[in-house]
């Protein structure tokens, strides 16, 4: 079958459906694992935007607001609402550096920690739910392209 004649993928030539696109069915998946998350987390009364913030600063991804920002790709007026909002439940608290006082450190407080294993519980059921029928292999293939397709965009961010 004809590829695409410029050069960028695998996408053949004349038979592209919008529906069926990677990038539609990555957003549909993405939308349906909040969607599903969300359902999870009712009874710990936080929403899956919150539980990404707070599955990141517990991983040591995210140990400042502006860390969080760029990991999450959040502007930082939405990231100062959302940690507002879980500093009110009292999940997490911000310091400011005393060596540079425009970073903020965030860390979970000790509600926050022994919230951690539930938070850590309903994204492994939003997952399991996800990949039923898939074999460890299928996942890890599956893993593996994902990983090289954000490779592709990043490479091509650095070239522009």
């Amino acid at each position: 079958m004809d590829k695409t004649s410029d050069g960028h993928g695998a996408i053949p030539a004349g038979i592209y459906c919008f529906e069926d696109s990677l990038g539609f069915l990555l957003g549909r998946l993405k939308g349906r694992m909040a969607a599903v998350l969300d359902e999870e987390l009712t009874a710990l009364d936080i929403t899956h935007a919150q539980w990404v913030i707070l599955m990141r600063i517990a991983n040591g991804v995210g140990r400042t607001c502006g860390e969080l920002c760029r990991h999450i790709a959040y502007d930082t007026g939405s990231m100062t609402r959302m940690l507002d909002r879980l500093e009110e439940k009292l999940l997490i608290v911000r310091e400011r550096s005393a060596e540079d006082r425009r970073v903020v450190g965030v860390s979970l407080t000790e509600h926050g920690l022994a919230l951690y294993p539930q938070l850590q519980a309903a994204g492994f059921r939003v997952l399991a739910r996800m990949s039923a029928g898939f074999s460890k292999d299928e996942v890890e293939q599956v893993k593996s392209q994902l990983r090289r397709m954000l490779s592709n965009l990043d490479a091509h961010e650095v070239a522009a």
